[in-house]
Order: structure tokens, then sequence, then C-alpha cells
């Protein structure tokens, strides 16, 4: 038997395969949307997955301020920050996020579902988040994804 055949290949920055995807957040749920959303940034949709290294694809999602949510999070959910000054903590509530940058609703949506590390900076630098349909990347030909068809 030859064992040089079974060698594992492990993916790095410099051979993985990235494409372009472009999402439609237009009546998606927020924490279904962000989830399948983090998979394919982190590349866990491909068989060639990596743990340690960045293999996923970039994702442009557009339409940012028609996402939804269910129940009564829209009027529960709340956003901290924190100013670093003493007492400094501030809460915004879903709604108020909405009117004012809609678009940090999905990305601190994606966000926490990546990585803590150095690892996760990286990777969130593969997301592209925009108000309405149009976008700067259309260079790149990116392929509309239906995120509903990832598991």
């Amino acid at each position: 038997m030859d064992t040089l055949s079974y060698k594992t290949v492990s993916v790095n920055k410099a051979n993985a395969d990235k494409k372009w995807f472009t999402v439609d957040a237009e009546g998606e749920n927020l924490g279904r949307l962000a989830s399948r959303v983090a998979m394919v940034i982190r590349g866990k949709h491909k068989p060639s997955y990596t743990p340690h290294a960045d293999c996923g694809d970039f994702v442009i999602i557009l339409n940012a301020d028609k996402v939804e949510v269910t129940g009564k999070k829209a009027d529960q959910k709340e956003y901290i920050r924190h100013t670093n000054y003493p007492g400094g903590q501030r809460k915004t509530s879903y709604r108020e996020m909405m009117e004012k940058h809609p678009e940090r609703v999905l990305e601190k949506a994606v966000r926490g579902m990546l990585p803590k590390n150095k690892l996760g900076d990286a990777l969130y630098r593969n997301l592209y988040v925009y108000l309405g349909t149009e976008h700067p990347h259309v260079g790149q030909q990116p392929a509309a994804l239906n995120i509903n068809t990832i598991k």
C-alpha cells in the first residue's frame, strides 16, 4: 500500500479557493441568516475546510435594512457597549439600531458567530454589508448564494 497517496492536504491562505457571493437579506431571519453567512465566511461548507486557516469565501449582504426578527426581539433585544469611563455602559435597543445603523445589526450578529481571536478578525474582513442592492464589488463578479440551501 502506498502511504504517500494518503497525505492530508491542509489548506492555507495562499491555496484557498476563495469566491465571492452575494446574499439578499430581504425577509430573512436575522439569526439564521447570520449563522449561515458565518459558516460560509469560515469555509465550513467546503470539503477542504481547515479550522486554523482563512479558507472561507467573501460574502456581500444586500438589503440589510430588510432583515426580520421573530417574537418580541424587536422590543427586548439590546446592544450593550461601554465607553471605557466609569459608569459608561450604554444600551441601544434593536429598533434604535435599525433606525440609525441597520447594517451594524447584521455585522454584529455575524461577528458574534466567528472565533474570538486573530483568525476571527481576519474572517470578519471578508464580510461586506450594504443597505440597498448596489455594491462596489461588481469587478469580483460575485455569484448569488441562496442561503436556505446551506445546512
